[in-house]
């Protein structure tokens, strides 16, 4: 039962914890994009580049400076081959 808390962050050489931080650290950047968009839908002058910054760092966040995974594991420690 414990493994279901650590087998994955640890194919992306992370603790539980360090896990949860980052996760919750993308979660936080989303939540951001995410408001900065509704408001540009009502204000179209406002945020016009806020959302599409938000993307670029979670994409440099998450795939461009990404640990590798273990040997035979895929993207964010997905077995290859499925």
């Amino acid at each position: 039962m414990l493994r279901a808390f650590t087998d994955h962050p640890e194919t992306v050489g992370e603790t539980y914890l360090q896990h949860m931080g980052s996760a919750w650290g993308f979660a936080g950047t989303m939540f951001v994009g995410a408001a900065a968009c509704l408001l540009h839908g009502l204000f179209p002058s406002a945020f016009q580049k806020a959302g599409s910054r938000r993307i670029v760092e979670l994409h440099q966040r998450m795939v461009a400076n990404r640990h590798r995974a273990p040997e035979g594991q895929g993207f964010l420690g997905v077995a290859e081959g499925i």
